[in-house]
C-alpha cells in the first residue's frame, strides 16, 4: 500500500477515469474529430459520446451491469472506439481480443473472466468473427450474449436508438487485456484506471503530444500496443485516432499524410513495410510523422538506419513493454548508438531492476551495470495483477514488488536498456506473441511424426518465424514418409489451429538435445539450427 500512496503523493495516480477526463473534451471540442477509419466512417467528439452512450444504456438493457467484463471482439474500425467508451461509461470492465485468437483460447477467455457479453461483428475478411463469438456463447457455463455490431445490422441501429444514463462509479479493475504465456493459454492483465493513466501520462510528456496531434493506428486494437498507444491515448488527449483494419502500406501512408498523423506504434513488419514501399509524393515519405515506436519484435539495426535515411522527419525508436507495462523507448537527443542498438530508457516513474535470473533471487541480489539477467519492474503504470490467476501473479513477484518479466537483459550505467533473449520459449512473431505448446501438441498427432520441437527462427521483417523441428516417424518406420510443410500446415489447420500458427519452416532432425530428464533444451537446439542455415547460405 505505501506504494500506492506513493504515487499518488507523486501525481501519478489521480483517480481520475478515461470516461471522466473525456467528458471535458467532449464539452470544449465536441465538433472536432475523434476517430476515423479506412471505410471513410468518422465521428466527432459529440457524435463519439452520444454513440457511446447509447451503447452504454444498450448494455444495460441487455443486462450487463457495472463491474461486468465485456469483451471487444473486433477489428480496428470507428465501432471499436465506441464499444470501449460505452462499456467505460456503463461501468463495464472492457477486454479486447485480436479477431485471430482461436476458437478454444476464445472459449477458454470468456469462462476465466466471467464475461457477460461479447461486442464483434459479423466477419473481418475471411475470420468468421460472429461465429467464433456464438460458438464460445454456445459453450459457456455462464450467461454469455452476443451483440453483433454492423452498420448493416438491425441491432446496431437498435444500440443506437436508445437514451444514456450518467457514468457510475466504479473503482479498481479498468481493463482486460491478454497476452500469450508458455502454457499456450492467454494470461488476463489488469489494468486500473490509474496504471493506464500513468501510461498516457508519461507517453504525452515525452512525445509531446496534444490533443491537435493525430494518432495512426494500425496495430491491433485487440493487442495491448492499439488499446493503450491508440484507443486510450487518444481520449486521453482528446486527439484524433485513425484507424487502419488490414495492414496495407501504401494506404497507411496515404492516411498518415491526409490526417496529419503524428504518432504511431507499430511492429517492425510495418516499419519494413513502410521503408521497402515507394512513394512518389513531393514531400518525404511519413512527412507528418515525428514519432515512429517500433517494438513487439526484433528490429534489425539495418532496418533503423533505412528508416532513419527514408524518414528524415521522423524519429523511429525500439519501443520495449509488455501488455503488464514498463515501457522503454529513446528520447531526441540519445545518442545514434543507442537508439539503433537498445530499448532506450523507461519512462519516467519506472523502476528497472537486472537480478539473478533464480526464482529465489531478491533485490539484494540485483546485477550491477552491464551484467545480463532477469529484467524485473515495478512502477505506476505496471499492472495490478492477473484475473482469476492470483497465484501466477504472486509468484512473479520478488518480495519487493518488482515483477519479474522473463526478459534477459542489461543496463548501461546511463540507463538504457539492452534485451538480450528470453528466459521462456515464447515465439514472437510479427510483434505477436506465439506459445509453441498447441502446435508443437497438434503436430505431434501427426502419423508421420515422431517428435517435434517448435522454435523462432530469426527473421528481418517478422523478427521470428515459426520453425518446426522434427524428428520423422521414418526414423523408425522406413515405409513412413517423410511430412512436408504443405502437409504439416494442412494437418494444422484441419486440428483448427489459427493460420499464424502454421509454421514458416521446416528442419528435419534425427535427434534432439536434451536434458538428463529428456527436456529438449531449445535453445541449444535454435542455435544447431540457425547454424545449419547459416553454414548452407540458404533459408531454411
Amino acid at each position: 500500500m505505501q506504494r500506492e500512496d506513493d504515487y499518488r503523493q507523486q501525481g501519478w495516480w489521480s483517480g481520475e477515469r478515461l470516461q471522466e477526463r473525456y467528458a471535458k473534451t467532449v464539452l470544449e471540442r465536441g465538433a472536432d474529430l475523434a476517430v476515423v477509419d479506412n471505410r471513410g466512417k468518422s465521428l466527432t467528439h459529440s457524435e463519439l459520446w452520444t454513440a457511446s452512450g447509447k451503447m452504454a444504456d444498450a448494455l444495460s438493457q441487455q443486462g450487463v451491469r457495472k463491474g461486468d467484463v465485456v469483451i471487444i471482439f473486433m477489428p480496428n474500425q470507428v465501432e471499436w472506439q465506441v464499444s470501449l467508451l460505452g462499456i467505460l461509461r456503463m461501468g463495464g470492465i472492457p477486454a479486447n481480443l485480436p479477431t485471430r485468437i482461436d476458437v478454444d483460447n476464445f472459449r477458454y477467455v470468456t469462462e476465466l473472466t466471467g464475461s457477460r457479453a461479447i461486442i464483434t461483428i459479423e466477419r473481418h475478411g475471411s475470420t468468421p468473427t460472429g461465429d467464433i463469438a456464438r460458438s464460445a456463447a454456445e459453450h459457456c457455463e455462464h450467461q454469455l450474449d452476443v451483440l453483433l455490431i454492423d452498420e448493416n445490422a438491425q441491432n446496431w441501429a437498435v444500440f443506437l436508438d436508445k437514451p444514456f444514463p450518467s457514468a457510475p462509479d466504479v473503482s479498481g479493475l479498468d481493463h482486460i487485456m491478454f497476452t500469450s504465456s508458455t502454457t499456450g493459454r492467454p494470461k488476463a492483465v489488469m489494468h486500473s484506471a490509474d496504471t493506464l493513466a500513468a501510461l498516457n501520462i508519461t507517453f504525452t510528456e515525452r512525445f509531446s503530444l496534444g490533443p491537435h496531434d493525430s494518432i495512426f493506428m494500425a496495430s491491433p486494437l485487440g493487442h495491448s500496443v492499439g488499446t493503450i498507444h491508440g484507443a486510450r491515448l487518444s481520449l486521453f488527449n482528446g486527439a484524433p485516432l485513425v484507424l487502419q483494419d488490414v495492414w496495407n502500406a501504401n494506404e497507411a501512408l496515404k492516411m498518415i499524410t491526409d490526417y496529419n498523423c503524428v504518432f504511431t506504434a507499430a511492429a517492425t513488419p510495418f516499419l519494413k513495410d513502410l521503408v521497402e514501399t515507394e512513394w512518389k509524393e513531393g514531400e518525404p515519405k511519413l512527412s507528418p510523422m515525428r514519432w515512429f515506436l517500433c517494438g513487439g519484435a526484433q528490429v534489425p539495426p539495418d532496418l533503423m538506419l533505412k528508416a532513419k535515411e527514408q524518414f528524415p522527419n521522423t524519429f523511429v525508436t525500439l519501443l520495449w513493454g509488455m501488455t503488464e507495462g514498463g515501457l522503454t523507448t529513446a528520447i531526441r537527443g540519445t545518442p545514434p548508438e543507442k537508439t539503433i542498438n537498445t530499448a532506450g530508457i523507461g519512462l519516467p516513474g519506472l523502476e528497472m531492476r537486472i537480478l539473478n535470473p533464480e526464482p529465489e533471487a531478491t533485490l539484494a541480489e540485483a546485477l550491477p551495470c552491464g551484467e545480463v539477467g532477469e529484467l524485473t519492474i515495478r512502477g505506476p503504470g505496471v499492472f495490478i495483477g492477473y484475473y482469476g490467476q492470483e497465484d501466477l501473479y504472486k509468484s512473479l513477484l520478488t518480495e519487493d514488488g518488482y515483477f519479474r518479466t522473463g526478459d534477459l537483459a542489461m543496463l548501461d550505467h546511463e540507463g538504457y536498456l539492452r534485451i538480450t533473449g528470453r528466459l521462456k520459449d515464447l515465439i514472437i512473431r510479427g510483434g505477436v506473441n506465439i506459445s509453441p505448446v498447441p502446435i508443437e501438441d497438434a503436430l505431434a498427432a501427426h502419423p508421420e511424426v515422431s517428435a517435434v520441437a517448435v522454435i523462432g527462427f530469426p527473421d528481418e521483417r517478422m523478427g521470428e518465424l515459426l520453425c518446426a523441428v522434427i524428428i520423422p516417424e521414418r526414423m523408425s518406420v522406413p515405409q513412413a514418409e517423410i511430412p512436408t510443410l504443405e502437409n504439416l500446415n494442412a494437418f494444422l489447420r484441419e486440428q483448427g489451429l489459427p493460420k499464424y500458427h502454421c509454421p514458416e519452416l521446416l528442419r528435419i532432425v534425427e535427434k534432439f538435445p536434451s536434458t538428463p530428464a529428456g527436456k529438449i533444451r531449445k535453445a541449444v537446439l535454435r542455435e544447431q539450427i540457425i547454424k545449419v542455415a547459416v553454414q548452407e547460405n540458404r533459408d531454411l
